[in-house]
């Protein structure tokens, strides 16, 4: 236990993945047992209060390719200064709890930053455009938002102060839950699933190519609009330090 305790002292970037393997481990909803109490989950965390930014230091720690602005909790790709200025930068980001998104992805051929939130919440403005301010260059940044509220509010606002500021940027909304039939989709749209590493991964390759920024979009939009997730859970989540938000019987899934 003692080693296990250095190791995660060491790399506490790993704390947020390990929920699942618990869960998956104690409340099987398969189980011909009827099992409908999930706060049996464990999470490996020193505070509830530092997850995110400790999970967002070990990450850096690992990978000397990306640094931190530990401030605004915005990881890139330490090189970015050597690009910037003849290829497209590219951002993404969101709410923390879903590793390894968003920060694990950046990197050569995918993303130049990504921005952190809360767990289970979108980050504010000012975290979006200090990330914007860091990656932006001659090539300009494509800003790649999922589609939830917050995340469009957010980083939407943070896009126009980019803009007053000369930065040149364009944004790709991607909104692929195919659980939300068409004909019910509503004001809000569907929502940004998994789908979304596909469009960081087809837009961070175009940009790699020093393809201009407007093909960047243009390819990153073509994916977004092209492309289909159902998202499925067999046992419930938590935040780190509270009860798991709703419950599932041994054999329902959501």
């Amino acid at each position: 236990m003692q080693n296990l305790n250095i190791y995660l002292a060491k790399y506490p970037y790993i704390i947020l993945s390990v929920e699942s393997i618990f869960v998956s481990m104690t409340t099987s909803p398969f189980s011909d047992k009827p099992h409908t109490d999930y706060r049996m989950s464990k999470k490996l965390v020193n505070s509830t209060n530092d997850v995110v930014d400790e999970a967002l230091s070990g990450l850096v720690l690992a990978n000397p390719g990306l640094a931190l602005l530990s401030s605004h909790r915005v990881v890139f790709r330490s090189d970015i200064d050597q690009f910037k200025d003849t290829n497209v930068s590219i951002i993404s980001g969101g709410g923390s709890g879903h590793e390894p998104a968003h920060a694990a992805f950046v990197g050569p051929g995918m993303l130049s930053a990504a921005v952190a939130g809360s767990v289970f919440s979108s980050p504010s403005a000012s975290q979006v455009l200090a990330a914007l301010r860091i990656v932006a260059g001659e090539a300009g940044v494509l800003v790649v938002i999922k589609n939830y509220t917050g995340d469009r509010l957010q980083f939407g606002k943070a896009v126009e102060r980019a803009k007053r500021e000369g930065i040149k940027c364009m944004v790709v909304v991607v909104s692929e839950d195919c659980a939300i039939p068409r004909d019910l989709v509503g004001m809000a749209g569907r929502r940004g699933l998994a789908g979304t590493i596909l469009v960081h991964k087809i837009a961070g390759a175009a940009a790699a190519e020093g393809l201009p920024l407007e093909e960047v979009a243009r390819r990153a939009q073509l994916v977004a609009d092209n492309i289909g997730t159902m998202g499925v859970a067999l046992t419930p989540c938590s935040l780190p330090g509270s009860d798991p938000t709703f419950t599932l019987g041994p054999t329902e899934m959501e």
